[in-house]
Order: structure tokens, then C-alpha cells, then sequence
């Protein structure tokens, strides 16, 4: 009687699990982009996980165009107005803000700046993204000014004062939330001798 003798069972290796999620650094996302791997979508790295945001329309990109020209009418001189460039607030994080205020000269972000005195979302389809987890992240990273320009309710809001708290996405969250409507005015903590008013920053 012959006997057929069967390999042992395979046994994958214990110290690794695969498949593994990949998780980018912001060196990795940028080089992405150098690369030209990530044109034509709007995608931003929170924690690893690169993220694609929904397209803009036409509100958004003019809103953005509004902000863009007051906001560089305020911080005239010391400062520098990025729409829509990289703010690494960590090796694994840059949420590329739609706008950021960053104190200094062009030439000196050859390197991309890590913190900003003003942060500014437009937001419309991404609203509760933008005022929940990210403002936690914003929060998370010490940024003292971050504003939202709401399209959806025609106002803007503004976060201030971040401080720890577990219970948050990132273990942060802005104390002070202040909700202006389009007949007001508001300061940038940077700027606190100029007014914007929200009717210019809407559509």
C-alpha cells in the first residue's frame, strides 16, 4: 500500500498582517503632487489617510475669489495669504486649507509653513466636516483664528480658543464659537484695527 504524505499547512506570518492600509506622510502627499499624481481631484491628508473632498462649484470657488481679495487687503504687509497651499500640521497631516494667513514673506515657505494666525474653510457640501472633525484638528494643532464661510445658512463662523478635550476627534475643540450673519462685521485676531463684513465674503 503506497502513502501520499501532504506538506503542512501554510501558516502566514504572525508579526504582520496583511492586506495593510497604506498611511502617507506629508512628505509622501507632496511628492504625490510634484509628481502631477494627484491633479483634478481636491484631496487632503488627515492622520495618514489621504482624503478626497467633493468637488467645488460655482458658489464656493466665488466666495473663495471674495475671500481670497479681502483677506489680502487686511494683512497687508508682514504676512502672507496661501489659497489653497499645504499647512503641514504634523509627519501625517495637511488639510490644505482654502485660505491661510501666514506670517512672514513668500520667500520664507520655500519649505511649507506648520501653523498659520488665520484659517479659513468655504464650505457648502463639506459644512459639517469643516466645523466638526477638521475644526478638532484646527483646534489640535494650537490654530488661535479659524473661521468658516457657511454657504448653506449665508454666515460665517468663527472658532476660537482651542483646548484639550478627549471626547473630540483629535482630543481637541475651539471653547469659543461665534456665529456672525451677513449684516456684521468681524476682526481676525491678527488684524484686530480691521473689520470684514460677512455680506463681502458670501456670494
Amino acid at each position: 500500500m503506497s502513502s501520499t504524505i501532504l506538506p503542512p499547512p501554510f501558516t502566514a506570518p504572525t508579526s504582520v498582517n496583511f492586506p495593510q492600509p497604506k498611511r502617507w506622510t506629508s512628505d509622501e502627499f507632496h511628492q504625490l503632487g510634484d509628481a502631477g499624481l494627484l491633479r483634478e481631484k481636491t484631496l487632503i491628508l488627515v492622520s495618514g489617510e489621504i482624503l478626497e473632498m467633493p468637488p467645488a462649484g460655482g458658489p464656493h470657488d466665488v466666495a473663495l475669489t471674495l475671500l481670497d481679495d479681502m483677506i489680502r487687503k487686511v494683512f497687508s504687509s508682514g504676512f502672507v495669504v496661501r489659497c489653497q497651499m499645504s499647512l503641514v500640521l504634523g509627519k501625517s497631516t495637511d488639510p490644505v486649507p482654502d485660505l491661510a494667513v501666514v506670517q512672514g514673506t513668500a520667500r520664507a515657505f520655500v519649505q511649507k509653513p506648520t501653523t498659520a494666525a488665520l484659517v479659513v474653510e468655504v464650505s457648502d457640501s463639506s459644512l459639517d466636516f469643516d466645523t466638526g472633525d477638521k475644526a478638532c484638528l484646527y483646534a489640535s494643532a494650537g490654530i488661535t483664528d479659524y473661521w468658516v464661510v457657511d454657504l448653506v445658512n449665508r454666515r460665517l463662523m468663527v472658532f476660537r480658543d482651542p483646548r484639550a478635550d478627549a471626547a473630540k476627534a483629535f482630543g481637541f475643540e475651539y471653547a469659543t464659537i461665534t456665529v456672525r450673519q451677513p449684516g456684521d462685521r468681524m476682526s481676525p485676531l491678527a488684524a484686530a484695527g480691521s473689520q470684514i463684513a460677512v455680506a463681502d465674503l458670501l456670494p
